[in-house]
């Protein structure tokens, strides 16, 4: 294969950590704890794939603001070529200031959710997409162009995160164009209508040849032509924070469909990208490199259980 590619927005984080409390009206507190870091979603799950040395795109929104700035300095810095989507003036990336108490967080965004690409766009993303191994898919305005590349031969990824209103026949397009699809154990049940894991597998078996299901810290499930299977989450992983667990498990899923692994093996990947993110705080600040990716896969072997 030759890159994976993606489209999506750019999230930046403003990490307040170790805090006393949360602020009332009028008043001011004091952390000696701060970290700027790059946010979760698609570009999160880019960036790790370009440590691991997998060769990235991203066609994104990038304005000349500083937290622009910043963000393009950390594609560039972690092997990922973006694309900037953005020609206005204002600041097109998302931010967050996260106020991270000892046992709860607070959130505070300025953004939008979603991108609304035009048709200049939607070239733009096809011309950098082009020839891409993977694409990782979003819902959104981009649909017509996931199906211009998977008549090429470019393998769909999905994963798409929570929402209310989770249907087969709302998003019914995505699905029936993408390959594979990441849901967690929430998304999966909610979509299917089970009351458990197993049997939402088996449902979604219906929509893929291949399946995959996320059960939290516990580990993930799949579903390949052998049958079903778990994978259970590496032990050695203390979670401190689980923002960005999923991007980070979707770059290591990817990372082996990448290097033409069975699934099994991809699912081992994700659990070791995944496990390692959580062991810090931010979506970000803990990763694996492609050594230590390899090493931990090899001791997990055994570990898959067929079901």
């Amino acid at each position: 294969m030759s890159f994976i590619a993606g489209a999506g927005l750019t999230n930046v984080d403003l990490l307040y950590q170790n805090m006393p409390k949360i602020p009332d009206v009028g008043e001011e507190v004091y952390t000696d704890s701060f970290s700027l870091q790059l946010g979760g979603g698609l570009p999160a799950t880019l960036l790790n794939l370009g440590r691991l040395g997998v060769p990235a795109k991203i066609a994104t929104e990038l304005g000349d603001d500083l937290f622009s700035r910043f963000a393009l300095q950390q594609f560039r810095k972690n092997n990922v070529v973006p694309m900037n989507l953005y020609h206005g003036d204002g600041i097109p990336v998302n931010v967050t200031s996260a106020v991270i108490l000892k046992n709860d967080r607070s959130f505070i965004t300025y953004g939008k959710n979603g991108m609304a690409p035009d048709e200049e766009a939607k070239k733009a993303f096809y011309h950098m997409a082009h020839g891409a191994g993977i694409c990782l898919m979003s819902p959104g305005g981009f649909t017509d162009v996931y199906r211009k590349l998977k008549a090429e031969g470019t393998v769909l990824v999905l994963d798409m995160g929570w929402d209310d209103d989770l249907s087969f026949e709302r998003y019914r397009e995505e699905f029936e164009l993408a390959d594979y699809y990441t849901p967690n154990r929430k998304e999966a049940l909610k979509l299917t209508g089970c009351g458990n894991l197993l049997d939402a597998a088996r449902a979604l078996q219906k929509h893929f040849k291949k399946v995959i299901v996320k059960a939290d810290s516990e580990g993930c499930l799949g579903v390949d032509e052998d049958g079903a299977f778990f994978v259970p989450s590496v032990r050695e992983f203390r979670n401190v924070d689980s923002t960005g667990a999923g991007d980070a498990f979707l770059a290591g899923f990817c990372y082996g469909l990448f290097h033409g692994r069975p699934l099994r093996e991809c699912v081992m990947f994700g659990n070791v990208t995944g496990g390692k993110a959580v062991t810090k705080v931010g979506a970000l600040a803990a990763f694996v490199g492609e050594e230590e990716l390899l090493r931990r896969q090899a001791g997990m072997t055994a570990e898959a259980l067929q079901l």
